[in-house]
């Protein structure tokens, strides 16, 4: 079974974590593009609030309270698909939290948490969108990872090894689907630094209040990449040059990213202001006063293009003639003098 996947306006999609963030920006862009969608977040309230502002647009909206770390509530995502929608043919496993601080100061329950969450609710969610999907046609899962999918970074140890571990699961469980030819599309979409409320959500242990390294890019390229993911396989989507550049570097230069990560994200990931005695995360519980906000409050200028991802997302045809062309004149330009005489007969 090849793998062919529906026109978005044909839809029914899940989204995990979609009240707020990448999540929410991709709840909307879904919604204005005619899909039915199931969303999913841990805050009810929200949710409905949510749910009300689509189906003023003509979405036609489902809703369940869940935290993606429990299977039983994933299997309840998967069931009110079914009975709502009779199907899933796209599953967004977007929901992620965050502790910042040095391995050695996080407390083991914040870590398994973050655990819990990142990486047992991707591996929840795809496993229930896998068996909702076999034998009806296919689909699309779309796993969130991020640019430290491919390279970390001091502070997020945590974050950083639970979307290593998205990479390694998505990558795994694909290649099984492909030798069953089961006609499901796996994506991992490995975003920069986004401009959303990740820091205020995330639980700290430094000095100062968490803060995201620039560049930030909008929430909407992301959105842009999930949606093209569910109706077009694609294996890897990297939003934004930054996270394709850091991959590359980590790949390439370990040791000198080491380095200049050891001189610049110890202070890139916090902003001036104390790390308040009383502030509130959400990393056990919702905090309500950042649900429904797609983007953050932050000072830092958002990247609001992307022409890597752009030229990510065009067709193989053109990919592969843009590819092709970049590389015929790398070669002519390194060829010797000699080598690029015009011979005449």
């Amino acid at each position: 079974m090849s793998i062919k996947l529906k026109k978005l306006n044909e839809q029914v999609m899940v989204i995990t974590g979609a009240t707020s963030g990448i999540g929410l920006a991709t709840a909307r862009m879904a919604a204005d593009g005619g899909a039915h969608l199931v969303l999913a977040a841990r805050d009810g309230d929200a949710l409905d609030t949510l749910a009300l502002e689509l189906r003023q647009r003509g979405a036609d909206v489902a809703t369940v309270a869940a935290d993606v770390g429990n299977p039983a509530d994933v299997a309840h995502i998967g069931q009110v698909a079914m009975e709502r929608f009779g199907r899933v043919d796209t599953w967004v496993n977007n929901a992620g939290i965050s502790v910042y601080g040095k391995n050695e100061a996080v407390a083991l329950e914040d870590m398994r948490k973050v655990m819990q969450t990142n990486f047992w609710g991707v591996v929840h969610g795809s496993l229930e969108a896998v068996k909702l999907m076999k034998g009806r046609g296919g689909g699309a899962i779309v796993n969130l990872g991020s640019e430290v999918s491919d390279r970390s970074v001091p502070l997020q140890g945590t974050y950083s090894a639970s979307k290593h571990a998205i990479k390694a699961f998505t990558e795994s469980l694909r290649m099984e689907l492909h030798k069953e030819d089961a006609g499901i599309s796996l994506t991992v979409v490995k975003p920069s630094a986004i401009a959303t409320p990740f820091p205020n959500h995330a639980k700290s242990y430094m000095e100062h209040e968490p803060d995201l390294p620039a560049p930030n890019y909008a929430p909407e390229l992301v959105a842009q990449a999930i949606v093209h993911a569910a109706q077009v396989p694609e294996r890897d989507l990297y939003v934004g040059s930054h996270a394709k550049l850091t991959s590359m570097a980590g790949y390439l230069m370990p040791r000198a990213v080491d380095r200049f990560m050891t001189r610049t994200m110890f202070g890139r990931q916090q902003s001036d202001q104390p790390n308040s005695s009383v502030r509130r995360d959400a990393l056990h519980t919702p905090d309500a006063a950042y649900e429904l906000r797609q983007r953050n409050d932050s000072d830092h200028r958002v990247v609001e293009r992307s022409p890597y991802t752009a030229f990510e997302m065009r067709s193989v045809p053109a990919k592969t003639m843009l590819l092709g062309g970049a590389l015929l004149a790398a070669w002519a330009l390194t060829r010797r003098p000699w080598e690029r005489r015009v011979w005449h007969a």
